[in-house]
């Protein structure tokens, strides 16, 4: 198949894939969701995402019909059944299926959708461009919901100003992108949020805690500020389609380019890292 789409037991090309209207992600956005990617036919991290989309699901009181064990066993099954190796491995589960109510009632299971699509592997080392919007997301940001208007929104701003990604931030402290993490380096520190409930504690983010471990780079994880970013050494932006990307670029002013050593150090570990584990 050149792509694919599951849903709930059901396979199809994407194109092809129908969903009841009365699915509650339909209309409520009532749904979580992780995503990943294959290499090889080899998924990154699977039991890692599989792990978080099961702490959102329980947040929200969503009944998943698998086990962990199953539910990953299934997505690389059907990583095996697209034709390109390379592939955007995306799932979700929604509360269930029912008549449009705000309250769920005693709905036991949710809905499985997984859909799998040819992807292009990222270039850690190309420079990207930001731009900073205000953070009007709810205060559940932890929580990976399928409701994402605002991050839709920002990711709009950003591509209409040419840049590929939007930089949050409430009353002045850089909260996260958009669909990413964002971080800096300064003075030799690798600087991010803490895992409140303003960030979502990225996987990425952890590989690059864990990176600077084994590098021997200081790590404080506490709140930045615009300032902070802009004044940084690097600016980095993280997630597990992009790994470790610098900005060079903030609002149209030029950023980062002081720490190259660090960053250098940092994205050929996240590059390395990836490709031994999705090699043949």
């Amino acid at each position: 198949m050149k792509d694919l789409a599951y849903y709930n037991g059901k396979i199809s090309s994407i194109e092809d894939m129908r969903i009841p209207m009365l699915d509650r992600g339909c209309y409520f956005g009532d749904g979580v969701y992780d995503a990943t990617f294959a290499r090889n036919h080899i998924v990154w991290q699977l039991d890692e995402h599989v792990a978080r989309l099961y702490r959102s699901a329980d947040a929200l009181g969503i009944g998943i019909p698998h086990t962990p064990e199953e539910l990953c066993a299934l997505i690389r099954r059907l990583v095996t059944q697209v034709d390109t190796p390379n592939q955007w491995v995306y799932f979700q589960v929604t509360r269930g299926t029912a008549p449009r109510n705000h309250a769920w009632g005693e709905m036991c299971h949710g809905n499985v959708w997984i859909m799998l699509r040819p992807t292009e592997m990222v270039d850690v080392y190309k420079k990207i461009k930001l731009i900073t919007v205000p953070d009007t997301r709810f205060l559940h940001c932890d929580i990976k919901t399928i409701n994402l208007i605002p991050s839709v929104m920002a990711s709009q701003k950003a591509e209409m100003a040419g840049a590929q990604e939007a930089v949050l931030h409430r009353d002045g402290r850089v909260t996260e992108g958009s669909h990413s993490n964002i971080h800096i380096i300064k003075d030799g520190v690798f600087r991010t949020a803490p895992t409140d409930n303003l960030i979502l504690p990225g996987i990425a983010r952890a590989n690059l805690i864990r990176y600077c471990g084994i590098l021997g780079i200081p790590v404080r994880e506490e709140a930045f500020t615009l300032d902070d970013l802009m004044d940084a050494d690097e600016v980095i932006s993280s997630a597990v389609s992009r790994y470790c990307l610098a900005a060079e670029e903030i609002d149209g002013k030029p950023v980062g380019g002081k720490a190259p050593e660090l960053l250098r150090a940092l994205q050929d570990m996240a590059r390395k890292e990836v490709f031994d584990a999705t090699a043949i």
